[in-house]
């Protein structure tokens, strides 16, 4: 019988429904924002959409994360063996894991660029 506790998968069904629950407070977020820019400014047009900027913002933050969260993991993981057998190389591992962890930064600072956009 199969345990369901060892299901090598339950982390990206994890992280699809953290995607998708953030794509829904932000969706909600955007209605909400929306609604109060319109009852401030009802004669202005609105030139962007600001749920689709909102839900690009999400997106590159969450997947560029889910990347970086993945390229730590690979390369800790090689990391670690190569430290195993030679300690004297600790400096130069730290680096490359701290190149996988810029993957997550250059995500949000591109979420923080589309998110001053809008005003």
């Amino acid at each position: 019988m199969k345990n369901p506790h060892n299901n090598p998968h339950v982390g990206w069904y994890v992280a699809l429904m953290l995607l998708a629950l953030a794509a829904a407070v932000v969706l909600g977020w955007a209605e909400a924002r929306a609604a109060s820019e319109a009852a401030v400014t009802a004669a202005a047009p609105v030139a962007i959409d600001s749920r689709w900027v909102f839900i690009g913002a999400a997106l590159a933050a969450g997947l560029a994360t889910l990347g970086a969260g993945f390229a730590v993991a690979r390369v800790g993981t090689a990391a670690v063996g190569a430290l195993a057998e030679k300690p004297e190389l600790f400096g130069r591992l730290l680096i490359f894991i701290g190149l996988a962890e810029g993957i997550a930064i250059y995500g949000l600072i591109v979420a923080i660029l589309m998110l001053n956009r809008l005003g």
